[in-house]
């Protein structure tokens, strides 16, 4: 299966990906487009708007203002915001309303918020009518480098993150830069945990590059991103072999520690600066990772004021019930990602339970 990213001089990337392509139009004042986007993909009718009540009274009017103008009918759903919103209760809901509003298989669906959003949208997207079209329009930085490519769309359960779900690829993303100037700095820099995520297991020049990166201009950061994450997905679409798994680079502890703290007391890319640490402290004992470029990984993490440390009184076992449940353990045995250098990573099944204890415990 291969990969194709073509960057055009508009700003769009073509992304392929198990036989389809989609576009990704990185850029300002897209929100506005989306209506003739839509209708130059094929799509008439009408559709979902799913967002949050964070994001829906910043963007929402707009978009369906434009989807209105082209000729859609669209339907405006606002959940409320965060991640205890990522369960099958919701996605009911959602669908109910869907129903209601009259939406059928010739309709789609559009996502506009963070990663939460864009995980539900796209789950709501893939299960409706056994599977209508999806439209990300990710709002954060985080979204946009990362979570709105490959086409991962889930909820999460009692037992932890993104239990139930399945792989279900948009088929337009529009990244608008104007909506990351109402994001406070704290999300901004959460969105650096996914990108140095990138440049640790692919990229080494990016890495290098982020040291003095230009906050004013994240266009070509952001489609570096895309690119880095299409090429991966593209090799491993529905994650069968080890191709896809690096991307889990610092995420089976960062997911074990937000749950940990009930998804309040981190932020998604907090959670995984925090589990880039341990992943880097398990690589050093288990892939080679020269210490010194562990150090440059924690101070580049510290220059977007990520966290490397736990608080003292957090409860560190309750990582450890929730790493049971990750969906990266297979046959009982850990897949886990090490770095032995910076700008590469691969799957091993040579680390223990002990070893991800002995990491967090020096967290």
């Amino acid at each position: 299966m291969g990969s194709d990213t073509v960057e055009q001089p508009v700003g769009e990337i073509v992304i392929s990906v198990g036989g389809r392509r989609y576009h990704a139009l990185v850029g300002e004042h897209s929100l506005q487009e989306i209506g003739e986007r839509c209708r130059t993909i094929g799509f008439s009718g009408r559709c979902a708007v799913i967002s949050d009540t964070n994001v829906a009274s910043l963007s929402a009017d707009r978009v369906k203002q434009s989807l209105t103008s082209a000729g859609f009918k669209p339907t405006v759903i606002t959940i409320p915001a965060g991640e205890k919103s990522k369960t099958l209760k919701q996605v009911g809901v959602i669908c109910d309303q869907m129903i209601a509003a009259g939406l059928d298989r010739q309709s789609f669906v559009i996502g506009i918020g963070g990663g939460v959003i864009g995980d539900i949208s796209g789950f709501v997207a893939a299960i409706y009518d056994r599977g209508i079209p999806h439209v990300q329009v990710p709002t954060t930085l985080l979204a946009m480098a990362d979570s709105s490519i490959g086409g991962k769309t889930g909820v999460n359960t009692a037992a932890g993150k993104n239990l139930i779900g399945t792989v279900h690829h948009p088929s337009l993303v529009i990244d608008d830069l104007d909506v990351l100037k109402t994001l406070p700095k704290r999300e901004v820099n959460q969105g650096f945990a996914e990108i140095i995520k990138h440049a640790i297991i692919a990229d080494r020049e990016m890495f290098d590059a982020l040291k003095a990166v230009d906050l004013e201009n994240l266009a070509p950061l952001i489609r570096r991103n895309i690119e880095i994450k299409s090429a991966i997905v593209a090799r491993d679409e529905h994650d069968r072999t080890s191709e896809r798994a690096i991307l889990n680079f610092g995420h089976t502890v960062g997911h074990a520690i937000e749950r940990a703290g009930d998804y309040r007391k981190f932020l998604h890319g907090e959670a995984v600066s925090l589990g880039i640490v341990a992943s880097c402290a398990v690589s050093i004992k288990k892939a080679g990772l020269p210490p010194d470029q562990r150090d440059a990984i924690v101070d580049l993490l510290r220059q977007f004021d990520l966290p490397t440390h736990l608080p003292p009184n957090f409860p560190r076992e309750k990582i450890f019930e929730a790493l049971a449940y990750d969906k990266k353990f297979e046959g009982g045995k850990i897949r886990f990602v090490v770095t032995p250098q910076i700008g590469a990573a691969h799957i091993t099944n040579d680390v223990t339970l002990n070893d991800i204890r002995e990491a967090v415990k020096n967290l």
